[in-house]
């Protein structure tokens, strides 16, 4: 196993992955022509119905101009209630930045805003990894850069922004899971836990019940006893309750709200085929129905190269290969996906909770390398699995573009 990771080197892992989360970002854009970077408008649907108008109402509120307060928003339509759309869309920490551009500059407020929280998740990510095992502080940077730049970012939470609080999320609640191992920052992890669910409680939902399954699977690899391993689940869910608990004078405002709300229509859950759900696995292919999962492919063949890793102990491959393939089947068992989503089937994209899926991915993926590079038996068989996957999804009825083999073929390629 590779030395333990100083916090220098977890610094610089972090950053690493922020620059690379922003460049990513702000590269597609540059090459698609898009806002700010282009013609193209990015304010479609919900993004320039909603969430860009909210932000402009807050920008209101900041600076004393609003029509209306917290209690009513007066500038939308006849007159709406404020307060549960400002707890859904609106309570990120990052919300209030909105106050340093100008009035007539909301969509590039909501775009930087978006960067911002998309480079944190990296970061967070990046931070992450070495405390689940110590590895290169390079990869570490790498592959939370695949996270944050997941296909769940780039094809659904980039034009819901308030989704990429969970994206956030997920990677600190799984330190406050460290924590509470080590019995240290009892209040710090109470407070975590607290902002999440301020931020964005829909996706922190979710990136709770991650964190728990990542937290449970870390008790069992490292063998840890009964006692011990009981205590710091106590410790965990205390620091949840508190924290939820915290958070609760906004979420029932938010559950209130909705509760009273005209009825919305009611979301049916099929799942989407097999071939369609491993595409969406690969560069270049999208659909709407069915999850986000890419994660680049070097992060893919690692953990498709994880349970052949012999330097991996026997438990770490066991454990996450099985919950990477656990998570993956939860998507398309209507009981478990109904689950992620608060037991309320979602209207409009279906696969919300698809970042999980992507977080758990990356830390299999680090798993791999941080036990030092594979060899090649186990580079052979996660080639081989990755050639598997590419030919069953080739069945897959999404559209892709015609250069999407060869950008497949090349990444690999690199990868390997």
């Amino acid at each position: 196993m590779i030395g333990s990771t100083s916090p220098r080197e977890r610094r610089a892992a972090a950053l690493l992955a922020a620059l690379l989360t922003a460049t990513g970002l702000c590269g597609g854009d540059v090459l698609a022509r898009g806002f700010p970077f282009g013609p193209r408008t990015r304010d479609v649907n919900d993004l320039g119905n909603q969430y860009v108008p909210f932000h402009a109402h807050l920008w209101d509120l900041l600076h004393g101009r609003a029509d209306g307060g917290l209690l009513v928003n007066w500038q939308s339509g006849y007159g709406s209630s404020f307060l549960p759309d400002l707890g859904t869309y609106l309570s990120s920490p990052f919300a209030p930045l909105v106050a340093l551009f100008p009035r007539d500059e909301i969509d590039l407020a909501v775009y930087v805003i978006t960067l911002l929280k998309a480079a944190c998740a990296g970061a967070a990510m990046a931070w992450l990894l070495p405390r689940l095992r110590p590895g290169p502080w390079w990869a570490a940077g790498l592959l939370g850069s695949s996270y944050a730049l997941c296909g769940w970012t780039l094809s659904y939470a980039s034009y819901n922004p308030m989704w990429l609080d969970g994206l956030l999320a997920l990677p600190l609640l799984c330190l406050v899971g460290e924590w509470a191992r080590e019995g240290r920052h009892r209040v710090a992890g109470v407070l975590i836990v607290a902002l999440a669910w301020v931020a964005n409680f829909y996706t922190a939902y979710m990136a709770t019940l991650g964190a728990a399954l990542v937290l449970l699977l870390r008790l069992w690899t490292d063998g840890s006893p009964r006692r011990p391993a009981l205590a710091t689940v106590g410790r965990a869910a205390l620091t949840t309750v508190l924290g939820v608990g915290l958070a609760a004078p906004l979420v029932v405002t938010v559950y209130a709200g909705t509760l009273h709300a005209h009825p919305g229509r009611a979301g049916d859950f099929t799942p989407v085929a097999t071939e369609n759900l491993l595409a969406r696995l690969l560069p270049t292919t999208y659909s709407y129905a069915s999850p986000g999962l890419y994660v680049g492919v070097t992060a893919l063949v690692l953990a498709l190269a994880l349970p052949f890793h012999r330097a991996v102990p026997v438990r770490e491959r066991a454990g996450w290969t099985v919950l990477v393939l656990a998570v993956v089947l939860s998507l398309q068992w209507t009981p478990t996906h109904l689950a992620w989503h608060a037991f309320s089937a979602p209207n409009g994209s279906p696969y919300r909770q698809a970042f999980v899926v992507c977080a758990v991915l990356v830390c299999a993926a680090w798993h791999t390398l941080a036990h030092g590079l594979p060899d090649r038996r186990a580079l052979g068989a996660g080639g081989l699995l990755l050639a598997v996957l590419a030919a069953w999804a080739y069945r897959s009825r999404l559209e892709h573009p015609s250069y999407a083999l060869p950008v497949l073929l090349l990444a690999a390629a690199g990868s390997l």
